[in-house]
């Protein structure tokens, strides 16, 4: 399943919201060294209940807006 992310890093919070896009997820871990894109993993990980390793950033690995696959839901 693919999905549209739109990401806010640097945020107060760790949240997942469902929006008209796809889903927005707000991360305290800042946009330093893949920190962000590891946090979205392991929270995307815990949101559809799945291995890290089913989680697989496919496009915007720099970008706030990502498209990830998750496989086994």
């Amino acid at each position: 399943m693919l999905v549209n992310i739109n990401v806010k890093p640097g945020s107060s919070k760790i949240e997942v919201q469902k929006d008209d896009q796809g889903l927005l997820v707000y991360l305290t871990a800042l946009p330093v060294k893949g920190m962000a894109n590891k946090q979205l993993i392991e929270v995307l990980s815990d949101y559809y209940n799945v291995s890290k390793s089913s989680i697989d950033i496919i496009r915007g690995w720099n970008f706030h807006k990502k498209v990830v696959e998750v496989k086994n839901v």
